[in-house]
Order: structure tokens, then C-alpha cells, then sequence
């Protein structure tokens, strides 16, 4: 056989049987997914395809170079086996990477849709998403050493290197105290349910809701649209607010500085009123008291409830707003007063 057509014929046969295997894996994934639409498993795998196309592709070739008695492939045949061993690790790699996203992601969407908790579907979304950070740095470095271990010279350097290996944890685990902590941080607040994504925390006195968990940091997304970064140890060495835990319903107040004189019935019946009126008050429980007195005024603290944060933020503001506009135009005397009076020297009789 001709030695330029023999090359050709190899390769064209690995081609031919990546294309041919690929196209019955994605036929069998997408009649599984026409069958079970319910399982998001099947699409979500089929995300994967070109990865198993790259990863067997590159073990046909590196099976079958030597076959193809090509000269100048002898000559380097050592170079060629190596790329394409690289080449079938990283793809390797990705492959799994990318199965063990799909069947994670399809087991999330069924338990996100089967619970109707949602403080339960955001710790296993919490979970989930930094179960498949730590996967994906385990295959990360596991492919690169094993790229590495294809090169004669550090397999070689791999023997004074774990002889030494000792030594080096000290120093390192000495050096990276700092990141060690935040990354077994990270699994404390994974696993031990301190914090979850979506939940609406107090840090550092700013209020938000936490948008993204990593194995060493932490961001939570302000009512006016800032990010607050912060390393996951902070949340296990600090104390901090998370008004979603146990429930993301939450009582709050409304606090009123008025006149001894005002009316204190009036006023209570105006917040029931301007409850009944709001959308966002949950009905749970309100309530009016006098809580506080000074020699210039009276605290009137009202208490309303709401179904979230955001609801009991909306409740507060409508309360307070429509209740100061109320006093304003119908019980002026209702509101406190600053009384000065005047210099000695210009006091009647002086």
C-alpha cells in the first residue's frame, strides 16, 4: 500500500468512527430526552457530545498511529504519541467535568422541583454549586499531573520531590494558612447550612442578599445594586443577621415621634387601615403602643408583618409615609413641637 495513502486511510477511519459513534450517542440521548421530558438529565448531557467525539477521536489515534508506517510519524513518533496522550487527558477531563455537571444540575432541577421549601432548595443549590467547584478543581489537578507524569523529566524529578514532600506541606500549609481556612470555611458553610444562596443577610451593617458562594469568598448584592465580596470566614468567626433562616417571613416597626396630646386611638386605627390597603402586608399581625416618652414628645411604635424582606421594607415605608401625611393634614397638633422661648432680655416686662 502506498505510504501517502496509508496515513490518509488511518485517519480517515478514526474520523469516520467519532462521527459515526457520536451521531448514535446523540441520537440515543435525544430519543431518551423525547421520552422523558421530565428529565432535564438527557439534555443536559447531550452538552457533552463534543467532548466524547474529541475523547475518542484522540484514543483511535493514539491507538492506531503506529499502524500507519508513515515515515516522518516514525521519526517523531514519540512527539505524536505524547500530544495526542495530552490531548486524550484534557479531553478526558472535560468529559467527566462536564457528566457529573449534568447529572448534578439534573438531580438539582428535580429536588428545586419536587420541594416546595424554599430554604431547602437554596441550601441544596448551596451545596450543589460548590460540590461541583470542588470536583472540578479535584479533575483539574489530577489531568495536569497526569499530563505532566507523560514527561520522562518529571517523572524523573517526581522521586526527589515527594522525598522533600514533608518539608514543603509546612511551609505551604504555613504560607496559605490564610486560604486554607477560607477553603475549609467554605465547606462549613456548604455543609453546616450557616448561609445559602438567596438568603437575605446583615454584614458588616449593610443589608442584601447573597448572590454567589465559593470555597473562599462570598458575595451578597446590596438593595442598591452594589457587591460586597467577603471571605467565607468571616461568616464563621463573626457573628452576622440572616433574616431568612428558619423562614423568610419577618415582623418589623415603625417608629413615630408625636405630641403628648396625640391620638393614640386614631392613630391605631389609621395603620389598620392603611394595612388593609397594602398588598404586600401579609395579615399575620400588626399592632400600636406607646413605647416611650420624653419631656418634648411620645414614641408610638407600630408593628407590621410581612411574607419576605423585600415586602416588609415596602409595608414599613407605606406606613410610615401615609401615616405622617395623615397626622400632617388632619391632626397637625398631633405632631411634636420645638418651643423656644425667647432671650431674657426680650421677655415681656424686661
Amino acid at each position: 500500500m502506498n505510504a501517502a495513502v496509508r496515513p490518509l486511510i488511518v485517519l480517515g477511519a478514526a474520523i469516520l468512527l467519532t462521527a459515526l459513534a457520536g451521531w448514535a450517542v446523540d441520537l440515543v440521548l435525544r430519543r431518551a430526552d423525547a421520552r422523558h421530558p421530565e428529565t432535564p438529565l438527557w439534555h443536559a448531557l447531550r452538552r457533552c457530545r463534543s467532548a466524547f467525539r474529541i475523547v475518542l477521536l484522540a484514543a483511535l489515534l493514539r491507538g492506531a498511529h503506529r499502524q500507519t508506517a508513515w515515515r516522518p510519524l516514525q521519526e517523531h513518533e514519540a512527539v505524536v504519541g505524547r500530544a495526542l496522550s495530552l490531548a486524550l487527558i484534557g479531553a478526558g477531563a472535560w468529559l467527566i467535568v462536564g457528566v457529573t455537571s449534568a447529572v448534578v444540575e439534573s438531580g438539582y432541577a428535580r429536588y428545586a422541583t419536587g420541594t416546595r421549601d424554599p430554604a431547602r432548595v437554596r441550601r441544596v443549590r448551596t451545596q450543589v454549586s460548590l460540590i461541583m467547584r470542588v470536583v472540578t478543581a479535584v479533575v483539574a489537578v489530577v489531568a495536569a499531573a497526569a499530563m505532566l507524569l507523560t514527561f520522562p523529566s518529571f517523572r524523573a524529578l517526581g522521586t526527589s520531590v515527594l522525598a522533600s514532600a514533608g518539608i514543603i506541606g509546612i511551609v505551604a500549609g504555613v504560607a496559605a494558612q490564610s486560604t486554607l481556612g477560607n477553603l475549609f470555611a467554605g465547606f462549613q458553610i456548604a455543609f453546616g447550612d450557616m448561609v445559602r444562596i438567596g438568603d437575605t443577610v446583615v454584614v458588616a451593617g449593610e443589608w442584601g442578599v447573597v448572590e454567589d458562594i465559593t470555597l473562599t469568598f462570598l458575595a451578597v448584592r446590596t438593595w442598591d445594586e452594589r457587591r460586597i465580596t467577603m471571605p467565607v470566614s468571616y461568616f464563621t468567626t463573626r457573628p452576622f443577621e440572616n433574616w431568612s433562616r428558619g423562614g423568610v417571613q419577618m415582623t418589623g416597626t415603625v417608629f413615630l415621634h408625636c405630641d403628648h396630646g396625640a391620638p393614640v386611638d386614631l392613630i391605631r386605627g389609621k395603620v389598620r387601615e392603611i394595612l388593609d390597603g397594602c398588598p404586600e402586608w401579609d395579615g399575620r399581625g400588626w399592632d400600636v403602643a406607646v413605647t416611650e416618652t420624653t419631656p418634648s414628645a411620645m414614641v408610638v411604635r407600630a408593628i407590621v408583618t410581612a411574607k419576605d424582606a423585600d415586602d416588609l421594607w415596602t409595608v414599613r415605608c407605606a406606613v410610615r409615609e401615609q401615616l405622617v401625611a395623615w397626622l400632617s393634614e388632619k391632626h397637625p397638633e398631633a405632631l411634636p413641637r420645638v418651643l423656644h422661648a425667647p432671650p431674657p432680655e426680650l421677655r415681656p416686662g424686661r
